[in-house]
């Protein structure tokens, strides 16, 4: 049984799109949280209502889950993986990240 979640870093991320890669990043935290800031690149869908936006999410795509510190993207990561998705998680989320993104 496949559950480990693939991972993904923050660097890694931004050498992607500084490279100018076409990637799916979901940031899945709550609204206040993103009013301070997200990859610009990211699409919000707060955790909560992924369940109900899943034909937003493209199955035939990998999608890189978000959100502040790692867990909450990492359990929606298991939940569209076990409902076929492609998907990684960002390990340390946006407290990673860093607010010095280009």
């Amino acid at each position: 049984m496949e559950d480990q979640i693939k991972t993904i870093t923050p660097e890694e991320v931004k050498s992607k799109l500084k490279k100018g890669e076409t990637i799916s990043l979901i940031d899945v935290r709550e609204d206040e949280e993103v009013a301070e800031g997200k990859i610009s690149e990211a699409k919000h869908i707060k955790m909560m209502e992924v369940p109900n936006r899943l034909d937003e999410i493209n199955k035939d795509e990998e999608h890189i889950l978000i959100c502040r510190s790692g867990k909450r993207s990492e359990n929606v990561a298991h939940f569209l993986q076990e409902n076929g998705y492609k998907v990684k998680n960002m390990v340390g989320g946006m407290m990673a990240y860093g607010k010095d993104s280009e």
